[in-house]
């Protein structure tokens, strides 16, 4: 039977025509071992000259797919899982994420890794590009609130969406953070804590995709506790007033909070108190560690790697902890 293929008219037809072999490969249609079809079969499915056929074969025995005996024509010799992992933007954690994610997995995955910088068209165009060509898509969305239309265009049980997720996620796998009550519990269970000081600032960023629910949960803590709570959204804090405790959560607040502090003469912990979203290493030893409110992006890594190397579902938010430090 032939194929209806439409070859573009960015790359040859010998590059194309790899590329699709390949794609069968590795997702399964020729299995590790097994002979691919003849030349000549190939030829006349998607209507192109055995020297294309025989050219892409080429093609693919340098990418060390295939192999060829001599009489008895070309097989697979190595078919890898492809994964295809987006996400939002380059951070301590995430690199967490990642390096926990590649070390639990087998040796035959190759993960592919890109960020699209919470950029629509990025997201879009990279996410359109990549639909087709992988085993796994493993996506943290655009927004918290919606699921992107897009996704919608790949297999559920070939996607797992991470990190965001405050919208119905269907079938899809998922290994999700609640910004909301969990954000309201861990801020309780800094009560005793936060209670010290005259006023609670959350600091958000104008660009900042935090979601807005926090907000909500910040100012309903506030209200429950008998706490003036303020937030603010500007892009960095111009000055820190003594007797105040600030929640920031990128690490460049962190360290502009830190700068302008010592600037003052304040010292963190004491004069003022500072707690961080989403942890990293550096939170543990800048001045003398910065309390943080955090997932545990290593288990995160973990269990993605499990889900896809199991082929078993997952469907869980992950516990928001405190890690209390000398900041506060």
């Amino acid at each position: 039977m032939r194929m209806e293929m439409k070859f573009g008219q960015q790359s040859t037809k010998v590059k194309q025509l790899s590329d699709i072999i390949e794609q069968d490969i590795r997702m399964g249609r020729y299995k590790t071992r097994s002979a691919l079809p003849s030349i000549n079969h190939l030829s006349e499915s998607y209507g192109v000259s055995r020297d294309t056929v025989f050219k892409a074969f080429a093609l693919l025995k340098e990418r060390r797919l295939i192999d060829a005996v001599p009489g008895k024509g070309y097989y697979v010799i190595n078919r890898q899982e492809r994964i295809f992992l987006l996400l939002d933007e380059y951070s301590p954690f995430k690199d967490t994420l990642y390096n926990s994610f590649v070390k639990g997995l087998p040796p035959s995955c190759k993960v592919d890794l890109w960020f699209h910088q919470y950029n629509e068209h990025i997201f879009n165009t990279v996410l359109h590009e990549a639909i087709g060509r992988y085993n796994y898509y493993v996506v943290m969305n655009f927004d918290n609130e919606k699921f992107s239309p897009l996704l919608s265009k790949i297999n559920p049980l070939r996607l797992l969406l991470l990190d965001f997720g405050k919208f119905d996620k269907g079938s899809c796998s998922y290994i999700c953070q609640d910004f909301d009550e969990a954000f309201y519990k861990a801020l309780t269970r800094l009560s005793d804590r936060l209670c010290r000081y005259r006023k609670i600032v959350f600091q958000l960023s104008p660009g900042s995709k935090h979601p807005r629910s926090s907000i909500q949960s910040f100012e309903q803590y506030g209200r429950d506790n008998g706490l003036l709570a303020e937030v603010t959204e500007v892009e960095e804090l111009d000055r820190i007033e003594a007797g105040v405790a600030y929640i920031v959560i990128r690490q460049m607040d962190v360290v502009n909070v830190v700068k302008r502090s010592r600037a003052m003469g304040l010292k963190c912990g004491v004069d003022f108190g500072l707690v961080a979203y989403n942890d990293t290493p550096a939170y543990e030893v800048i001045d003398n560690g910065i309390t943080a409110i955090s997932i545990d992006w290593n288990r995160m890594g973990q269990k993605l790697a499990r889900s896809i190397s199991t082929g078993v579902p997952v469907h869980e938010y992950l516990p928001t902890e405190v890690h209390l430090r000398h900041s506060v």
